[in-house]
């Protein structure tokens, strides 16, 4: 065919335009193509083209921590989803180093997304502590030393509640470690008291270490009355008793890390009658006992230790009764960054409660009634100062005008304007939103201390050192914060994170197969949870405060009962002590029983279920849920594979890898240890594999030979030290650690190695982080 060059200059256009397209449509040579188009190509379909994720397809944004050769042997094996062929890998570098770099790693999110600190308002557990400090700040302080146990006086006997009857000095007055008495027939006191007739009351104060409801227990044949958190209304009252019963139950709403007044009152004989000269006959003998028990919320019933009784009395507490919808703990702590229609009205109804409550106790709280005609200014005086310690600073003179002056002008008495000064109070944004997040002055980071360390608003010489301007420098603010850290509120905020930070308030049901674990008992539970909780507080608040012990010691608590289960030398009946068990077979809380019962199935363990644990809570790392529902294969379909072989064979699938590769190895070093949590060397007549091992997120291989080996690794490791250290900062600040600077989160890691480790200095460290920080330096995280 020949063609004339007119015609081909008329179809030079056409032929130039198929060529183009021939040549868009033919695959970039590799060594030309960059990773942003391969991404775009092949990737942003399913992913979008920033990573931000597509709601039919993948939702989740593309961001992580796994190193880059991690990344991108993962999208060699598995990506594009069902054709990982049509990726070299080659390629699979490229486009990972492109996803690493645009928006995967640490420092593409804080660059493509900048943290803030957000306005927010009080949590609950902020709102319920704020606001029994508030009214507790009006009472006398409260006592809790070294000291433990119960004031018990022993007397003759007991007329009206406090008095003794006879008038004369108690025959006996000593502290009791707890109350579990067995007298038989006859006198506690030999030679002065008699045996038919004697009574006994101990008092002090009861520390309640979580928040929940508690069932307070009384056994005894005789008569008894209780008092908790309330000195005047008797919880449980059996003073004047009839009938056989020998038990008697209630219960009380309590908030964790307080200590709350407790009276125990006992009389054998006829109570406040003395008819001893008409007696003709010896009174017949008759037996007398008595112990005080509670159940503490999700456990089984117990003596109340001694480690939870002080022998002084502590004022009353006010315990908020009305219920908040549950905190937002999407990023793993709780934020207050949300106002729902619920909160809103609960907020309303606490408003109500706590002004109810001022005003039935406002003699006490103010020093004068409200039906007292002499006593306005000095009501006036009560309501500023609630005001102002409501706010957490002073008033000025058009704030006392509008929350106090104009309440007691248009209120038709003294009652109804301090019920209004208080609704008015708790209403405000001032008192329901924390203080701005960066600057201020004193008093702005006074409460920033007094709430990372509390959940709680200052107390009176932290106002003092802000009103003297004494919170300007580090070394000031340091020294507030470590004397905070020895109260009571302190470590029960403490205890409250590493109850998260264990994943232990997840665990709801560790009850198991009975056929092979029968002396799987609830108390056995409710005694390792004790045990556990003995540990934390063991090595937080020693000394050192070394958090490497948590993973290190070979010790453990344990008692008489938890000894038979878990093989060790104490006597029946011996109270908790600390243990020290073969150092190969125990490794702190890796191995802890409670952890490994809780991270375990009724009849078997769960290598997946602990590994994720080691994964997230210690490493740190993110774990995105499984695509599908996952059902675990059933022992009994593979009856002759060990619970390694048998989770290894469920998850060997592509899909499964892509999270189970980092999972099952770290969970396959607890293997030696059964669904209860005690030693085994074997499984199925096999013998046990505990051989595991870990890609660190700079890429190296690390193996380990069994728990100890890991334990070591994880007690050395940057990424755990990194790890406790950032969801710490969350948990007290209630902030993300990258809106304090790009840097912060990394001299957290340093502060904290730079401190031998210890927990408490790490504490404080955030603590003054929060109160101190500056504007200018996060000028770049501002809204």
């Amino acid at each position: 065919m020949t063609f004339h060059y007119s015609s081909i200059r008329r179809l030079a256009p056409w032929l130039l335009s198929l060529g183009m397209a021939a040549l868009l449509a033919a695959p970039v040579a590799a060594a030309e193509e960059t990773g942003e188009q391969i991404f775009k190509t092949l990737c942003a379909k399913c992913h979008g083209d920033k990573g931000q994720g597509v709601e039919e397809h993948h939702p989740d944004p593309l961001v992580g921590e796994r190193p880059l050769d991690e990344l991108a042997a993962l999208i060699d094996k598995t990506m594009p989803e069902g054709e990982p062929e049509k990726v070299s890998p080659e390629q699979a570098q490229k486009v990972a180093t492109y996803i690493y770099d645009a928006f995967y790693s640490p420092l593409a999110q804080a660059r493509n997304q900048p943290a803030r600190i957000e306005l927010s308002r009080l949590t609950v557990r902020q709102y319920q502590n704020t606001v029994a400090d508030l009214i507790g700040s009006f009472r006398s302080p409260g006592k809790w030393d070294l000291e433990r146990g119960l004031e018990a006086e022993y007397s003759d006997r007991v007329g009206r509640r406090g008095r003794r009857g006879g008038g004369g000095s108690p025959a006996l007055k000593r502290v009791d470690p707890q109350v579990k008495f067995d007298f038989g027939e006859e006198s506690p006191v030999e030679g002065k008291l008699e045996a038919h007739r004697f009574a006994i009351k101990w008092q002090g104060s009861v520390l309640a270490p979580d928040t929940g409801e508690y069932e307070f227990i009384v056994r005894t044949e005789h008569a008894t009355r209780l008092f908790v958190n309330d000195t005047e209304q008797p919880l449980i009252d059996r003073l004047v008793k009839s009938g056989s019963d020998t038990e008697f139950r209630a219960s009380i709403y309590l908030i964790g890390g307080r200590a709350y007044p407790l009276v125990l009152e006992f009389s054998k004989g006829k109570t406040g009658v003395d008819d001893s000269a008409k007696q003709k006959a010896p009174p017949p003998k008759v037996k007398a006992s008595i112990a005080l028990l509670w159940k503490q919320p999700g456990r089984a019933e117990e003596v109340i230790p001694q480690r939870n009784l002080s022998p002084h009395t502590n004022p009353e507490q006010f315990v908020l009764t009305t219920k908040f919808p549950p905190d937002d703990r999407s990023l793993g702590y709780e934020r207050g960054s949300a106002i729902s229609k619920e909160w809103d009205s609960a907020a309303t109804d606490a408003a109500i409660e706590t002004a109810a409550y001022v005003a039935t106790n406002l003699r006490e709280l103010a020093g004068v009634s409200a039906d007292d005609d002499s006593a306005a200014q000095q009501l006036k005086d009560f309501g500023v100062r609630f005001v102002e310690r409501a706010f957490r600073r002073p008033l000025t003179g058009e704030q006392k005008a509008f929350f106090v002056e104009r309440q007691f002008e248009d209120a038709p008495d003294p009652a109804g304007a301090i019920k209004r000064v208080v609704l008015l109070a708790l209403k405000s944004p001032r008192f329901l939103f924390r203080e701005p997040g960066a600057g201020g002055d004193g008093y702005d980071a006074a409460a920033r201390l007094s709430f990372s360390l509390w959940d709680s608003l200052p107390d009176e010489p932290l106002l003092k050192a802000a009103a003297q301007n004494e919170l300007r420098t580090r070394e000031e603010v340091a020294a507030q914060a470590e004397r905070m850290i020895a109260d009571l509120r302190t470590r029960g905020k403490v205890r409250e994170f590493l109850i998260q930070w264990l994943k232990v308030d997840r665990v709801l049901d560790l009850s198991k197969d009975k056929e092979l674990y029968a002396e799987f008992s609830p108390q056995v539970i409710s005694d390792l949870r004790t045990s556990l909780d003995l540990l934390l507080d063991d090595v937080v608040w020693s000394a050192a405060s070394d958090f490497r012990q948590l993973l290190l010691t070979d010790g453990i608590f344990l008692n008489g009962e938890l000894a038979k289960v878990y093989r060790a030398e104490l006597p029946d009946g011996a109270p908790f002590e600390k243990v020290r068990l073969d150092p190969e077979h125990r490794a702190g809380i890796l191995t802890h029983p409670y952890l490994l019962a809780g991270f375990a199935y009724t009849s078997a363990s769960s290598p997946i279920h602990r590994g994720v644990f080691v994964s997230r809570s210690l490493l740190g790392r993110s774990l995105r849920p499984p695509p599908e529902a996952f059902t675990p294969l059933a022992p009994e379909l593979h009856p002759d594979l060990t619970t390694r072989e048998r989770v290894a064979l469920q998850t060997n699938s592509k899909n499964c890898q892509s999270c189970h590769a980092m999972i099952n190895p770290l969970g396959f070093t607890l293997e030696n240890f059964d669904a209860i949590g005690r030693f085994r060397t074997e499984e199925k007549g096999k013998p046990i594999d505990a051989k595991g091992g870990y890609l660190t997120r700079t890429g190296e291989r690390v193996k380990f030979s069994g728990v100890r080996d890991l334990a070591e690794f994880l007690a050395a490791s940057d990424e755990t030290h990194s790890a406790f250290a950032g969801q710490l900062f969350h948990y007290l600040v209630k902030q993300p650690v990258r809106a304090y600077g790009p840097t912060k989160h990394a001299e957290l890691k340093q502060s904290f190695a730079q401190n031998e480790f210890s927990v408490r200095k790490l504490i404080a460290e955030i603590a003054v982080t929060a109160a101190l920080a500056q504007p200018e330096k996060i000028a770049h995280t501002s809204p």
